[in-house]
């Protein structure tokens, strides 16, 4: 029986516990005519509307990860500073190729501050103080969830033949898996 990409997930994401559920707004983004673009208004808006919630997850993803960054503390102080030091660096980098693939289809992307609060759905973590376990188990489960929703962009982005964002999707896919090894083998006993 050959499994789907969902069941491969599903099993996957059921091996590390369950994760929190969060409900999605849509938010529709209208074409932007004057960009020429291979897609047609409806794949426009349809990739733009997942790739967008998709950017300010990540934005929510890198401003965690660099708040847990900040205030690590501890025994593995150094290790742990370092290592979110590493991922920030890389969580940061996505953003800018996303916005502009946006961009590059016919879309608008985000805006401001506010539009990242509006579209995000990693949750924040504004606690005084955190323990050093809880961050990175927080930070695995927030990149596994990331990854969730890459793949979710990308089976949209296949509909679409947009092989260009696919592509890109893959490589950060395994980023985010790469980086939520690294944390549960961190706190490991």
């Amino acid at each position: 029986m050959i499994k789907s990409q969902s069941q491969i997930l599903r099993e996957y994401m059921d091996s590390f516990g369950a994760a929190p559920e969060v409900e999605v707004q849509p938010v529709v983004v209208a074409p932007i005519p004057q960009i020429p673009s291979t897609f047609d208004a409806d794949a426009i808006v349809t990739i733009s509307s997942q790739l967008n919630p998709l950017l300010a997850d990540v934005f929510a993803l890198y401003m965690k990860t660099k708040n847990f960054h900040w205030h690590m503390r501890g025994a593995h102080f150094r290790d742990y500073h370092l290592m979110l030091d590493e991922h920030s660096d890389q969580i940061y980098a996505i953003t800018d190729a996303l916005a502009e693939r946006v961009r590059k289809i016919g879309g608008y992307t985000l805006k401001s501050i506010g539009d990242i609060a509006r579209q995000q759905r990693i949750v924040d973590n504004d606690e005084e103080l955190v323990a050093p376990a809880d961050m990175l188990m927080e930070l695995r489960d927030n990149n596994l969830i990331l990854v969730s929703f890459m793949m979710q962009a990308h089976s949209v982005c296949e509909q679409y033949s947009d092989v260009a964002t696919c592509s890109l999707l893959e490589v950060w896919i395994d980023e985010a898996e790469r980086r939520a090894w690294f944390l549960s083998e961190a706190v490991a006993q």
